[in-house]
């Protein structure tokens, strides 16, 4: 009897051990869980799907704040760029209507030169690219992020098209007087005269008119022959039926 009761002390206390710390660390790993979870996989309360979509909407909201603001960023960078380029621009004769500037808004503003060439930003936010069209693809003309390096890049651009333009128009002139001096010549030349063959009518007359005879009487003949084969035909024909009316 001694021996019942240590037993009994001894197990008692393991057992309620184990029975109070099993409901703690129960506890514990649901008050984890529903921290990491949020409110949906709170203990005791069912997923509502109104509170997700309410997060969901609250968290695109905030997404697109912030693309609102980083487009915002860089119009405002890009419009510090238009205010320097200005002056460039404003010494450029104006008979000359290459360079229509402005600023275009959009998912990816963009400062346009001329109808070829534009300004926009990087990736990062931060850095500038001038990127020309051309037949073979775009090509970027300057890349970076002082404002300084891409107006001297836009200048010089401005600068070869003006040269550019001024070589073609160069060219046109040059191609133009070429054409009245040849002109000139060709109308100063005296044409030699051309005397068109008289018997080359005659003959072709003669044998059109050949032609159309012996196709007449090739038509005459053979209507001809028929007939006289329709009428041989009539004939044995009439004569079979009278010899058979005799028999």
């Amino acid at each position: 009897m001694d021996d019942t009761p240590r037993e009994i002390g001894i197990s008692a206390p393991q057992t309620s051990t184990f029975q109070t710390s099993a409901p703690k660390a129960a506890g514990r790993g649901a008050s984890a869980l529903g921290a990491h979870l949020g409110p949906l996989a709170s203990p005791g309360a069912a997923p509502n799907l109104a509170d997700a979509m309410r997060r969901a909407r609250t968290q695109a909201a905030e997404r697109s704040e912030v693309i609102a603001e980083l487009r915002g960023a860089e119009q405002a960078r890009l419009e510090m760029l238009a205010e320097a380029i200005r002056p460039v621009l404003a010494q450029v004769p104006d008979s000359i209507d290459f360079f229509d500037a402005g600023l275009v808004p959009g998912d990816r503003p963009r400062y346009f030169v001329d109808m070829l060439a534009f300004v926009e930003m990087g990736r990062d936010r931060r850095t500038y690219h001038f990127v020309q069209d051309t037949r073979h693809g775009r090509i970027v003309l300057a890349e970076s992020d002082r404002i300084d390096t891409i107006t001297e890049a836009v200048t010089a651009y401005v600068a070869r098209r003006l040269v550019e333009r001024e070589q073609a128009l160069a060219s046109d002139q040059t191609i133009e007087k070429a054409a009245r001096a040849y002109a000139k010549d060709a109308g100063a030349a005296k044409p030699l005269p051309v005397h068109a063959p008289a018997a080359q009518p005659r003959r072709r007359f003669f044998f059109t008119a050949l032609m159309f005879t012996v196709e007449l009487l090739g038509s005459i003949v053979l209507f001809g022959v028929l007939a006289a084969l329709a009428y041989f035909g009539w004939q044995a024909g009439w004569h079979w039926w009278s010899l058979q009316q005799g028999g």
